[in-house]
C-alpha cells in the first residue's frame, strides 16, 4: 500500500501543479486512471461479451438439465473452457476501484495535513466530513449516490453483460452500489466523494464509447439468446419452485446414522440409493428372512423409501435413511460381515471400502441384465469382492476383464435376476387380454442424450392422436436428481389424455401392461422383453459407453448383440417414421414370442430360482464367517 500510495501522490501532485485547485485536480486525477485502466476495461468489455454470446448455450444446458445443479455446474464448466472466459473478469474494475479509493483516502488525508494546499472547490472544505461537520455537507453522500443511481441505470440498460441479469441482480446491484457510495460520502472527506462522483460519470461516458468501439451487436446473436431464454423461462414457470429452509430430515438422517452404529454384530447389510432400487434386492431379501433369522440392516438415501412401512411390518428389517454425503463416512466405518450394493465404483470415487473392518465381503448385485462391461465405467467391479452374475454374458465379461488386467479373480456368482423371476411370475398371473387402445411404454436410459433430454418430445409429437396410449417412465435416476424438469413435463402433458408421466416406480404395473417398449440404450428393455415377450422399439441416440476400453474385452455387449434380435432400432434422423415403427412391431409381436423366449434361456441364470441361489450364498458366508468367529474364539 505504501508504494501505491507514492504513486498516487505523485499523481495527485501533477494533476494540482497543473489546475491550482485540488478539486479540479482529483477530476483530473480520475480522468487519467480512467485512461491508464482503459484496456482492462476494454478486457472487460470483450469479457463480457463472450460471457453474452455464449448465453444461449447456457441457457440451452439449463433447461437441458433443468433441475440438476451438478450436471449444470459440470457442462457450464466444459462451455467457460470453450469459449476461454474468465468469469472473474467482471470484478476486476471493481477491486481497482477499491484499491484506487483507499489510496486516494490517504492521497487526501495528506494534503489536508499540507497547508500549502488549497482544499477549497466551490466554496466546500474538502477536507472535511460530513459526518463529523454535518450541515450542508450532507449533499456530498447524496450527490454520490445519485452518481452511482445513474450509473447503475446506464449500466442496467446498455452493459451488454449486465442488461443480460436478471431484474433481482439489477436492482441487488443497483442498491448495494448506491448504499455504499451513501456509506462511503458520509464517512470520508469530501474530496474523496467528488472522485467517487467523477470516476461514475466517467465510467458512464465510457460505457457508451466502449459499446460504439466493440458493439456487443457485432458478436451476440441476440435472437438465440431471446429463444433460449423464452424456452428456459417456460420450463422454469411450469417447474415446480421449491424454497426450502433447511431440510426437514436433517434430525432424522442424524437418529438413523446414530442408531446403526449403536448395533454391533452386523452380519448383512444392504445399500439402496432409492426407493425403487428396492425391487432388485426383493427375492433375496424375502428368502433370508424366511429362511433364516439373520436381521437386515437397510441403508437408504430416499427419506420416503417404501423400506420403511416394511421395517414396520417386519421386525428383521431395520431400515435408515442416510444422505449423500453422511453416507461417505458411514461407509467408512461400516462394521459389517457382508454389505450388498447394486451401486458400482465403490472404493473409485467417494463412497469407500470400510477403513474399520478389512474382512467385509461386497457383493454386487447387478440392477440390468444387460452389459456390464459397456454400460459401467472402467474399473467399476474392481474393488467389490463377490458379483451376482445374471447369465453367462456377465460372468465371460468379468473373466476376460480380470485377465486382461491381471486382475485378482472374484467370486462370480452363477445368480440369475430375482426381479425378473417375480415379474415372469406376476405377468404370469395376470389375465390376458387384448388391449383395445394399444399402450406403449417409453422408458429411457440415465446417460447423455437419453430420450428424455434429446428426442422425446419429437417422439410423443409423432406418436400423440395416432390411436396409442403413450406413458412416459423415467429412469429413477432422472427423477431424483432431476424432478423439477419431471414436474414440468408433467404440467406440461397433463391436458393430453393419450399422454401419461409417471414417476412412481413401486409397481410394475404398467411394464406389464405394456403392448410395446421404446427405448434407448436402458437395461428396462430386457426386463421388459424377458418378462412379457414383447418387442422393443430402440431409439439409436447416443451409445450408452461408459466404458472408453469396453472393445479391449474380446465379447460383444449384449447391448449390441441383441438390439435387432429382440425388436428393431430407428435413428433420430428417422424419428419421423416412429408412428410407422410401433404398428410394424405391433403387427409381427406374435412372431417376436417365442424368439424372445430362446434368448432369455440363453442369457438368464436360474429362471425361477434366482432368490434362493443369492440368498443361499450370503447365508452359506454367514455361517462361514460365524464358524471361523467361534473357531478363533
Amino acid at each position: 500500500m505504501k508504494v501505491l500510495y507514492i504513486a498516487l501522490d505523485w499523481v495527485m501532485n501533477i494533476c494540482y501543479s497543473i489546475c491550482h485547485n485540488y478539486g479540479l485536480a482529483i477530476i483530473l486525477f480520475t480522468l487519467i486512471s480512467k485512461i491508464v485502466l482503459l484496456p482492462v476495461s476494454i478486457w472487460v468489455q470483450k469479457n463480457s461479451i463472450k460471457m453474452v454470446k455464449m448465453q444461449p448455450e447456457m441457457n440451452v444446458i439449463k433447461a437441458k438439465y433443468f433441475g440438476d445443479k451438478d450436471s449444470i455446474a459440470e457442462e457450464q464448466s466444459k462451455v467457460y473452457k470453450k469459449y476461454k472466459y474468465n468469469p472473474l473478469a467482471s470484478i476486476i474494475p471493481m477491486v481497482i476501484q477499491i484499491i484506487l479509493l483507499m489510496g486516494l483516502i490517504e492521497v487526501i488525508k495528506a494534503g489536508m495535513q499540507n497547508g500549502n494546499i488549497d482544499m477549497n472547490f466551490l466554496g466546500v472544505q474538502l477536507s472535511l466530513v460530513p459526518a463529523q461537520d454535518k450541515g450542508w455537507l450532507i449533499l456530498s453522500p447524496i450527490l454520490a449516490g445519485v452518481s452511482a443511481w445513474i450509473l447503475c441505470v446506464c449500466q442496467n440498460a446498455s452493459n451488454v453483460l449486465q442488461a443480460e441479469q436478471s431484474k433481482w441482480n439489477q436492482y441487488g446491484m443497483m442498491i448495494l452500489s448506491v448504499g455504499l457510495s451513501l456509506w462511503l460520502g458520509w464517512f470520508v472527506p469530501v474530496g474523496v466523494a467528488i472522485y467517487w462522483m467523477a470516476s461514475n460519470l466517467m465510467a458512464v461516458a465510457q460505457l457508451y464509447i466502449l459499446n460504439w468501439a466493440i458493439n456487443p451487436k457485432d458478436y451476440v446473436d441476440y435472437e438465440a439468446l431471446e429463444k433460449s431464454k423464452k424456452a428456459l423461462e417456460e420450463l422454469g414457470s411450469i417447474g415446480e419452485k421449491r424454497k426450502r429452509f433447511g431440510d426437514p430430515n436433517t434430525k432424522r438422517e442424524r437418529a438413523d446414522y446414530k442408531r446403526f452404529f449403536s448395533v454391533v454384530n452386523k452380519h448383512l447389510v444392504i445399500y439402496s440409493e432409492s426407493s425403487g432400487f428396492y425391487k432388485y434386492y426383493k427375492g433375496i431379501v424375502e428368502y433370508i428372512l424366511e429362511h433364516s433369522n439373520i436381521t437386515i440392516h437397510y441403508i437408504t438415501g430416499d427419506p420416503d423409501d417404501q423400506i420403511f412401512k416394511l421395517s414396520k411390518e417386519q421386525p428383521r428389517i431395520r431400515a435408515y435413511y442416510i444422505g449423500e454425503k453422511r453416507l461417505i463416512t458411514m461407509m467408512m466405518k461400516m462394521d459389517a460381515d457382508i454389505v450388498a450394493m447394486t451401486m458400482p465404483d465403490i472404493e473409485n470415487y467417494h463412497i469407500k471400502r470400510s477403513y474399520v473392518r478389512k474382512d467385509i465381503e461386497y457383493i454386487y448385485i447387478p440392477h440390468g441384465m444387460d452389459s456390464l462391461n459397456l454400460t459401467m465405467r472402467t474399473g467399476s467391479m474392481d474393488h467389490y469382492d463377490t458379483v451376482f452374475c445374471v447369465g453367462k454374458h456377465q460372468k465371460e465379461e468379468i473373466e476376460k476383464t480380470e485377465a486382461a488386467y491381471e486382475l485378482p479373480h472374484k467370486t462370480l456368482v452363477e445368480w440369475g435376476y430375482s426381479l425378473l423371476d417375480e415379474m415372469r411370475e406376476d405377468y404370469q398371473k395376470l389375465p390376458k387380454t387384448n388391449n383395445d387402445v394399444k399402450r406403449i411404454l417409453i422408458a429411457p436410459s440415465w446417460q447423455t442424450d437419453n430420450i428424455v433430454d434429446s428426442c422425446l418430445e419429437e417422439i410423443l409429437d409423432g406418436l400423440a392422436g395416432k390411436g396409442y396410449q403413450v406413458i412416459v417412465r423415467p429412469h429413477p435416476q432422472h427423477v431424483r436428481h432431476r424432478a423439477e424438469q419431471m414436474e414440468a413435463l408433467k404440467k406440461k402433458y397433463e391436458n393430453q389424455p393419450d399422454i401419461e408421466i409417471q414417476t412412481d416406480f413401486s409397481s410394475n404395473q404398467t411394464v406389464f401392461e405394456a403392448d410395446l417398449m421404446i427405448t434407448d440404450w436402458s437395461g428396462i428393455a430386457y426386463e421388459y422383453a424377458y418378462t412379457t415377450q414383447k418387442p422393443v422399439l430402440f431409439i439409436n441416440t447416443p451409445m450408452k459407453v461408459m466404458n472408453p476400453e469396453y472393445e479391449r474385452i474380446d465379447t460383444v455387449p449384449l447391448n449390441i448383440l441383441l438390439r435387432d434380435e429382440i425388436g428393431c432400432s430407428l435413428d433420430l434422423e428417422h424419428l419421423n417414421e416412429i408412428a410407422e415403427r410401433v404398428d410394424m412391431l405391433l403387427q409381427e409381436s406374435d412372431a417376436y414370442y417365442e424368439k424372445i423366449g430362446d434368448f432369455v434361456k440363453e442369457y438368464v441364470y436360474n429362471l425361477g430360482t434366482s432368490s434362493k441361489v443369492g440368498a443361499d450364498y450370503i447365508l452359506e458366508q454367514l455361517v462361514k464367517r460365524a464358524k471361523e468367529k467361534k473357531g478363533d474364539a
